[in-house]
């Protein structure tokens, strides 16, 4: 049986997140299948963060069709929201509560979605604190935390429900070296299967203003300018695309 898309976007336009009816990515034509690991770059302005929070079914697109997984978007409905919990997002400011723990940010979509205890949640926070290096913050808040540590607190807080997609808006932004390292080598493993997947690989998508970055890590590409978005494929097909499309998001250009 042939599996769905993980995305499929038909002649879709998106919406900005400030004013939904404002176009800023129109006739967008976009497939991503199963263990797929896009990046996606544009400029400050080209709508990466637009694109990405429709994706995450945070607003409708303006017009066309986006399925995810086969259903269509977005999901607002509680009786669908076991389908739309089957991908998780990490902002590129975190959004974390500041009001609490590191353990209690990570801990509440457990608390909230499955209804979990502390007690029961604990099962499932612990091994995901350590896996991402935050153990020993877990009883901070996130203001004690650097920006590099509260980015990785978004990430955990976004894989605790277990998603079969990640989005990630900008995730290596603002990071210093080492942790910019952690972050691609993580990744990578994400997508090829790791124990916090019980092996199973999964399906990435991040926005980034730099192409380079991504090489040999992300497998597909696509490029948002002039409000148009540009599925290249692999990263060696970019440098023969139009080279005004690209040189801005090349930096060894």
């Amino acid at each position: 049986m042939e599996t769905a898309p993980v995305i499929q976007m038909d002649d879709v336009t998106v919406g900005s997140i400030h004013d939904p009816g404002i176009p800023t990515v129109e006739h967008v034509n976009w497939t991503v299948q199963l263990g797929d690991f896009w990046a996606v770059a544009g400029l400050q302005g080209s709508g990466k963060t637009d694109l990405l929070m429709m994706t995450a079914s945070l607003m409708a697109p303006v017009q066309g069709q986006y399925l995810f997984l086969g259903e269509p978007m977005p999901i607002f409905d509680e009786a669908r929201l076991v389908h739309r919990l089957k991908l998780g997002l990490v902002f590129e400011t975190g959004q974390l509560f500041n009001h609490l723990t590191v353990w209690e940010n990570v801990a509440l979509p457990l608390r909230y979605h499955r209804n979990l205890s502390f007690e029961a949640a604990e099962d499932r926070v612990r091994p995901m604190l350590d896996a991402i290096e935050l153990t020993p913050w877990a009883t901070s808040t996130p203001g004690a935390l650097t920006r590099n540590w509260q980015k990785r607190v978004g990430l955990a807080r976004a894989l605790i429900l277990r998603p079969e997609l990640l989005l990630l808006d900008n995730p290596l932004a603002g990071l210093d070296l080492r942790h910019l390292n952690w972050w691609l080598t993580f990744l990578n493993n994400l997508s090829k299967g790791s124990d916090l997947t019980s092996g199973r690989p999964m399906t990435l998508v991040v926005t980034t203003a730099d192409l380079t970055v991504w090489k040999g890590h992300a497998r597909q590409f696509g490029i948002l300018r002039n409000k148009r978005f540009s599925a290249l494929g692999a990263y060696d097909q970019i440098q023969s695309a139009e080279r005004e499309l690209v040189q801005e998001l090349l930096r060894e250009t």
